[in-house]
Formats: structure tokens, C-alpha cells, sequence
């Protein structure tokens, strides 16, 4: 077991901390003018998905979870999990759609995404920062207001410009809930 200060906290760096396992959000090192410097944090729980804020003295040490992750090719949903396929042994692995509610409207057959692992439990699915969705259902534009929804190819709805159209294909943020970029290159 590794102990690491807070005051090597980084975003992205995942940590043993309350009996579970956090992946670190954001971080902010606080020095008030009375008193000790503390660290402000934002954890998000790997087995859970909830995101809690945390603030620890900076003198703290916390406990460096050993994750792996796991390069796989999401291949289908067979209506309770989602089947994913390790393109080196061609070994396949199931995550239930409760471990996933999230991810879920990101998902794309053939897209590749890390598989986060801990102690040979499957914990969650990371999927790339940006994915490029079809345009699957949208109101016609409109010479009033700044944004419309539109329904995209996973299901996941996303305000968009006025100009967009059915069949268009968008890049989408997925941090959060999503949110359109711009449109894809083609």
C-alpha cells in the first residue's frame, strides 16, 4: 500500500479513500491567511459514480489505489449488459448497464474504451473525451431562440444550433452529460 500526500493530488490520479475508490475530479491547495493550508477536492467514486467534495489538511496522506485499465472494443448490448471484447486475447467481458447508466449514451459499436479494473472487479467504463454521434431526430430550425434538442444515434439529448439537422454528425463533450462541440469533421 502506497501512501501519497494531498499535496501531490493530480486530476485524473485515482485514490483508496472511506472504503472506496475515488478518481480525482478537481483540486484546489487553499492557504488562508489564518490558520493551515488545506486541499479542496472533487472525488468521483468508481464504484458508484457519485461525485462528493472533500477538503483534507496538507499534511494528509491518502491511500494510491492500484487500478488497471483494460483497452477494449465495445461490440453490442444484449439488452442487460454490455459486451465488450479485449482486442489482444479476443476474451470477452459483460458490464451490467447499472455500471454504466452514464457511459451508456456515448456508446458506439467498434468504439474503443478503457475498462477501469481493481482488484479483478470491473469498476466503470472511461469512453473518450469527445465522440462523434448522428443526428437522429430534431425539430426544424426556427428563427427564434438559441438552441433546439436533438436526438442522437446512443439516445442521449443534446441542445444544439438552430442549424442542425437530421443526419448531421456532431462532435459531443462527455464530460457531465454531454454537450455538442461542434459538427464533425467528415
Amino acid at each position: 500500500m502506497t501512501m501519497i500526500s494531498v499535496n501531490d493530488f493530480k486530476n485524473g490520479l485515482t485514490i483508496q479513500y472511506n472504503n472506496d475508490i475515488w478518481r480525482i475530479v478537481e483540486f484546489q491547495h487553499v492557504k488562508p491567511g489564518k490558520g493551515g493550508a488545506f486541499v479542496r477536492s472533487k472525488l468521483k467514486s468508481l464504484k458508484t459514480g457519485a461525485v462528493q467534495d472533500y477538503t483534507f489538511r496538507s499534511t494528509a496522506k491518502v491511500e494510491d489505489a492500484d487500478v488497471q485499465t483494460k483497452t477494449m472494443q465495445y461490440l453490442y448490448n444484449d439488452g442487460t449488459s454490455f459486451v465488450f471484447m479485449d482486442m489482444a486475447t479476443y476474451e470477452q467481458l459483460e458490464v451490467p448497464e447499472t455500471q454504466a447508466e452514464t457511459e451508456a449514451k456515448f456508446l458506439k459499436e467498434n468504439m474503443v474504451v478503457n475498462i477501469i479494473m481493481h482488484d479483478g472487479k470491473t469498476l466503470g467504463i472511461e469512453v473518450p473525451n469527445t465522440v462523434d454521434l448522428v443526428v437522429k431526430e430534431t425539430a426544424p430550425a426556427t428563427s427564434t431562440g438559441s438552441g433546439k434538442p436533438a436526438t442522437m444515434e446512443t439516445g442521449l439529448v443534446v441542445t444544439v444550433p438552430m442549424f442542425i439537422n437530421v443526419g448531421d454528425v456532431l462532435t459531443i463533450n462527455t464530460a457531465g452529460n454531454g454537450s455538442y462541440v461542434s459538427r464533425a469533421n467528415k
